[in-house]
């Protein structure tokens, strides 16, 4: 047999000899790529190209309408659908999804958060028409809520009843599912959000424990060890590899050490960290994207090298998600790299390569003294649901990032091919008819609306009804809302009717933004301080102060970019209004009206940016104010750019454009040009 033709059992096998031929290798990790787009159809056939070429679990990708339980007919979902990842918005889209994948042979991650008891409760209904019970599935959902109220922001329901469907799924699933992680702890898109290496384990832990307290309200202290040992966690890794290594090893002391403590929990097992990771994304860079690649190896090898903290399944992001949406071969180029770590090195035939190492063990001990001091500080507050409620976390995320992002500015934090090493040779890799990227056919978002009408016409109308009839009671009072959500699921309830079933109970939540009181440094530079005199001048010219709506239009929640943006401009001078996430370009519209601001500038994040700034400009145009600028920050394809331009948007911002002042600066200019011309 030639190496070419050599399968990945067959290299598993013989890379689990050493040289000495004796010693067994450690098994791999689950090997996974996040991913799902369009419809539940084209996921389907990319989730079993991506088995066929060795990825050994499935990571899926809901689209926002379905994180944030709208479903894909809802006026908020328009422009979203299929864009992030998929839509599912009743069991026949899920069935669809896993048709030909075995559910009691498959390891599922699924990343839902405020509608994961929903999710979870298709997965299963889906599994039992396959025949597959319960107890056989093995999967998580993500169903950390708290930090969606600090990064991701698909939030549905204010965060004590939020607390306590999540204690729900866990307190369903160590009984009827018990290999199914019923929750992830999710540091990964703190740091994304900017969270400092103490923020991420503080914030995190701090989570895990309001997760742990009202769990023990649901549990049988005697199952209790028990339903602890089903808690993992999800991390992210950027690309200070040693201190991400660290801060594993910190992780795992601190869990140990809270199960103990804490909570009594004896046996070691259940005291276990377990996490999944997927590398930084945050740090992934639009020019020269072929760096990428080199960043997600250094990434991965924080989360594999240290076997007592080593990641139980990870995925990698692809080399151009800073562009847009990967492709297959993109997908597969991530997964090859796990491949080769795990079965070409000799990674796994080692112990703990670090263990004793004074450096680390110096670092390690500094880290968990710190995170301590942090998490008291967070108890003294009432715990994490508390510190969420005050906007405390809020307001230290912001501040990191806007720490992170003068750094940057500054070009004290050196990242080549933005602020340091620009000069490049054009890339191969972007010079297909397709940009380097894979783009959704808007027809999707069609078709989906109306197959989702379909299914509503052909189903037991009045079964539907008493079934959300039973939810509304279970949540209404107190009792556990899984089994009605999978009876839900049976009777053709749509993702949709299941979040309006639950605001009816619950309410809905509108978060802070955390933008208060968080500011720029005060050695900002002398760029700054030169723009303030510009924009005080220019204020002067107008006889008020300049004025700038930053508004985030859609489903998108992560207002991280957006944030910034207000900080920036509030500290160079202009008066901001930001009202936080998941408006209407209606709603924006209007509240530019009533604020006066002299300029709009918009956030996407999810692909939508087209379809949102479009209905954005036709509103203005219907208000009469077709004249006040419009800017779009976004991941936004050149072409789109040139689109967006040809409507009447006045500048276009993406990842390259990292130098904040410099925005601010700019549109400064547009708002003064366009006074000139008004004038």
């Amino acid at each position: 047999m030639t190496l070419q033709r050599l399968s990945a059992d067959a290299v598993q096998q013989q890379s689990s000899r050493t040289s000495e031929g004796t010693r067994e290798r450690d098994k791999p990790w689950l090997m996974r790529t996040y991913a799902g787009h369009s419809t539940a159809k084209a996921s389907n056939a990319l989730y079993r190209r991506n088995l066929s070429k060795g990825q050994t679990g499935l990571s899926v990708a809901f689209d926002l309408p379905t994180q944030t339980g709208y479903d894909s007919d809802h006026p908020l979902a328009k422009g979203e659908v299929g864009k992030v990842g998929v839509p599912v918005g009743h069991l026949g889209d899920m069935q669809v999804l896993f048709e030909d994948i075995p559910l009691d042979r498959m390891n599922t991650s699924m990343t839902i958060n405020a509608t994961a008891p929903w999710l979870l409760a298709l997965y299963i209904a889906a599994a039992e028409r396959q025949g597959a019970p319960r107890a056989d599935l093995q999967g998580t959902v993500q169903n950390d809520i708290v930090k969606e109220y600090l990064s991701r922001g698909t939030y549905i329901f204010p965060p004590k009843p939020s607390l306590r469907l999540t204690a729900d799924v866990v307190a369903f699933t160590y009984r009827e599912v018990p290999k199914w992680n019923p929750m992830n702890v999710c540091s990964y898109h703190l740091q994304e959000a900017g969270a400092t290496e103490v923020q991420e384990l503080a914030f995190a832990l701090s989570t895990a424990i309001a997760i742990l307290d009202a769990l023990r309200e649901r549990v049988d202290p005697a199952d209790f060890p028990r339903a602890v040992g089903r808690i993992s966690f999800f991390v992210n890794a950027g690309i200070r590899f040693v201190g991400e290594i660290c801060k594993m090893r910190a992780f795992t002391r601190l869990w140990d050490d809270i199960c103990r403590e804490r909570y009594g929990v004896e046996e070691e097992r259940y005291r276990r960290f377990r996490y999944g990771v997927q590398v930084n994304s945050l740090g992934l860079t639009e020019q020269q994207p072929e760096n990428n690649v080199y960043r997600i190896l250094l990434e991965m090898l924080a989360v594999t090298l240290s076997k007592d903290a080593r990641a139980r399944a990870v995925q990698l992001p692809a080399w151009n998600e800073a562009l847009g949406l990967p492709r297959p071969w993109d997908q597969q180029w991530s997964l090859r790299l796990q491949q080769i770590v795990a079965y070409e090195t000799d990674l796994l035939e080692f112990g703990d390569i670090f263990a004793g190492n004074p450096e680390i063990e110096g670092r390690v001990e500094a880290l968990c003294a710190a995170a301590r001091e942090e998490m008291t500080r967070i108890d003294a507050m009432g715990g994490a649901i508390a510190a969420v409620e005050s906007s405390y976390m809020k307001e230290q995320l912001v501040t990191s990032a806007t720490a992170r992002f003068q750094a940057i500015e500054s070009g004290e934090q050196v990242v080549v091919g933005v602020n340091r090493f620009v000069e490049s040779e054009p890339s191969p890799l972007l010079e297909g008819v397709d940009g380097g990227i894979m783009t959704v056919d808007p027809e999707s978002e069609r078709a989906t609306v109306a197959a989702l009408q379909a299914w509503r016409a052909q189903r037991d109308e009045a079964a539907a009804g008493r079934a959300l009839d039973d939810l509304k009671q279970a949540a209404a009072g107190g009792a556990n809302i899984m089994e009605p959500s999978i009876a839900c699921a049976h009777a053709g309830v749509t993702t949709g009717e299941w979040g309006d079933a639950l605001r009816q109970v619950f309410g809905e939540y509108r978060a802070p933004t955390g933008v208060g009181k968080a500011a720029a440094r005060s050695e900002a530079g002398e760029s700054l301080e030169s723009l303030r005199s510009r924009v005080a001048k220019v204020s002067e010219q107008l006889g008020r102060r300049v004025k700038m709506l930053v508004g985030k239009p859609g489903l998108d929640g992560h207002s991280n970019g957006a944030e910034q943006i207000a900080v920036r401009a509030r500290d160079s001078g202009f008066e901001v209004v930001y009202e936080g996430i998941r408006l209407t370009p209606q709603q924006i519209v209007n509240a530019a009206l009533e604020e006066g601001v002299h300029v709009i500038g918009l956030s996407i994040l999810s692909g939508s940016h087209v379809a949102l700034v479009q209905d954005t400009l036709t509103e203005l145009k219907a208000q009469g104010l077709s004249d006040l600028p419009v800017v779009v920050g976004g991941i936004i394809p050149p072409e789109d750019a040139k689109l967006l331009g040809d409507a009447g948007v006045a500048a276009v911002y993406t990842p390259k454009d990292y130098d904040l002042t410099a925005i601010m600066a700019d549109i400064l200019e547009i708002v003064e040009s366009r006074c000139q011309e008004a004038a």
